[in-house]
């Protein structure tokens, strides 16, 4: 059974990330298990997520899920708008709830996390063309 569409399509956050996200090397987007998943050979960041808390679930729709080194992950992990999203979290996945639009740092920042997310996930061909 396929997994229904956990986003819209007319977003604007999920239209800046993918800005953001398609501008490295070799990206690509893809819809995995309902939700966009950018990728070049290996998901580099997911749109959306969600976490299981006690009295069921909570969804985060517009946060994007990246993979950093741990110390980073570690202190992001100390501040209200991050969590450990289901699933993907024991494999050191980290979900940030995104900025408004006009949040310039804040999008900066989202940038330089899919920029490290990247370097952990691309070859070293395409993070060469860094």
């Amino acid at each position: 059974m396929a997994h229904p569409q956990m986003f819209r399509d007319d977003d604007p956050a999920l239209a800046r990330l993918r800005e953001l996200a398609l501008a490295l090397p070799g990206a690509e987007v893809k819809v995995s298990h309902g939700r966009p998943a950018f990728f070049t050979t290996k998901v580099f960041a997911y749109y959306g997520g969600s976490l299981k808390a006690n009295d069921g679930w909570v969804e985060h729709a517009s946060c994007v899920l990246v993979l950093l080194e741990p110390d980073e992950r570690e202190a992001l992990l100390l501040e209200d708008r991050t969590f450990v999203p289901a699933y993907l979290g024991p494999s050191g996945w980290l979900g940030i709830d995104l900025p408004e639009l006009d949040d310039v740092d804040g999008w900066t920042e989202v940038a330089e996390l899919l920029d490290a997310s990247f370097r952990r996930t691309a070859p070293g061909r395409l993070v060469a063309r860094l």
